[in-house]
């Protein structure tokens, strides 16, 4: 237990860092070190340029934008700048650190006391760990930029950066707005071709609706039309069935007045042809027609 929890004061935990780009990987770390006990006061420590860019390499913000991005995070009480890479005895006791809060992999010592930058802190007994946040780090964000540098560095030209402050040569800069051009027009494209194709499947849909209906319709017009036909054919058989018996009656008519005429003649004439039998077989020969 540490004298500040036995004296009923909040117990000290130091967390220490670069901190650049703070993202929310370093917000919960510095989390769980507040949270390490019921009543805690949180320092957290962090590097000044001159020392980063020895050990470490260069960063994107400058240390007093680091400094400042974490007095702005809810969890912190206390930002020492200029903090030291390797922590010693003297700057534990000259703030009253209880603890050294931070997870529990080897952090490579650049400056060659040793092989872990925490080694010592672990060895007296003043080491708590954290879990570190996975998918998200400081190197993750910068390799995402360097990735779609491109994009950014149009993205910077189009917001009023010129060629100059982004760094990029004359025909650098030519090259990437023909490239991006090219790009939204391939944009243009497919968003016009995927219109198209909603269109086309909203009408697919509708035929697909309509299509029974279509069907039942296409049935009732072709049993209208044989019936149509069917009753067309059967008064034309019937006209020409009248026509026929009209000109079977003018035939027995006309046979009739021939046989009348045969009559009033056969006392005048001194020859007499009997044809009876030949009007007779064609009569009969028509009525079987």
């Amino acid at each position: 237990m540490a004298k500040s929890e036995e004296n009923g004061k909040p117990v000290r935990v130091y967390a220490d860092g670069i901190y650049d780009l703070f993202h929310f990987g370093h917000a919960r770390s510095l989390e769980q070190a507040k949270k390490l006990f019921p009543n805690t006061y949180l320092l957290v420590g962090c590097c000044n340029d001159e020392v980063t860019h020895k050990y470490k390499g260069k960063t994107v913000m400058t240390g007093s934008e680091r400094y400042e991005s974490l007095r702005h995070c809810r969890w912190v009480d206390e930002v020492i700048p200029d903090a030291p890479w390797v922590l010693t005895q003297e700057f534990i006791d000259k703030h009253e650190i209880d603890y050294v809060a931070h997870d529990s992999l080897p952090y490579a010592d650049a400056s060659g006391a040793g092989k872990d930058v925490y080694e010592f802190v672990k060895s007296i007994g003043k080491f708590k760990e954290t879990k570190r946040t996975d998918g998200i780090s400081t190197s993750d964000i910068i390799m995402r930029i360097v990735k779609d540098y491109n994009q950014y560095v149009m993205r910077n030209l189009d917001r009023g950066y010129t060629r100059k402050d982004l760094g990029v040569s004359y025909v650098k800069e030519k090259r990437l707005r023909v490239n991006m051009g090219l790009k939204k027009l391939h944009e243009k494209v497919k968003k016009h071709q995927e219109k198209v194709g909603e269109k086309i499947q909203i009408v697919a849909k509708t035929a697909g609706m309509h299509r029974n209906e279509w069907v039942e319709n296409a049935d009732r017009f072709v049993a209208g039309f044989l019936e149509m036909f069917e009753e067309s054919c059967h008064k034309m058989g019937t006209a020409i069935r009248d026509r026929i018996q009209e000109q079977l009656k003018r035939q027995q008519l006309r046979g009739l007045l021939y046989d009348k005429e045969d009559d009033d003649d056969d006392d005048n004439d001194d020859y007499f042809y009997d044809d009876s039998t030949e009007e007779e077989e064609y009569y009969e020969n028509e009525d079987e027609k």
